[in-house]
């Protein structure tokens, strides 16, 4: 390998919306997420509607049909 040319290698806190915290390594120190695996509906088997920016209030408005 090359000296100098690869990132550092860090310990990283990664944060979850939920308020889960995960302890790993990465070249970037802190990071935060939406959705961990805590919090998915694929591994918790509960749906849970996850609206990002009013991106459904945007559709429905963009969609809704004229009375």
């Amino acid at each position: 390998m090359k000296e100098g040319i690869h990132p550092k290698y860090v310990d990283c806190t990664i944060t979850c919306a939920c308020g889960n915290i995960i302890h790993t390594r990465s070249t970037k120190p802190k990071i935060r997420v939406e959705i961990c695996a805590a919090c998915h509906p694929f591994f918790t088997g509960k749906q849970k509607l996850v609206d990002t920016a009013g991106r459904v209030e945007r559709f429905k408005r963009k969609y809704r049909l004229k009375e």
